[in-house]
């Protein structure tokens, strides 16, 4: 999966509520399913998971999660 990157100022942040992140960039959705198993992205708790919570649920601790939130923003 490829990822064009764009020139938005809007920056993915950790408080950011996972439904938010698939309704605004799609691509970044489906990269954190494939790349991270955050299938939890479509799920129905999308509306209240930020980030940081969906990353814990799978068990990434806070290294990952800092590294996954720079590698999402340098693809936007």
């Amino acid at each position: 999966m490829t990822i064009k990157k764009s020139k938005l100022k809007n920056k993915i942040t950790k408080d950011m509520l996972l439904g938010n992140i698939a309704q605004q960039y799609p691509e970044v959705g489906e990269f954190l399913k494939e790349a991270y198993g955050l299938q939890c992205i479509g799920c129905f708790a999308n509306v209240i998971d930020s980030f940081e919570a969906g990353m814990r649920v799978h068990g990434y601790k806070d290294k990952d999660i800092t590294m996954a939130l720079k590698l999402v923003n340098a693809l936007l």
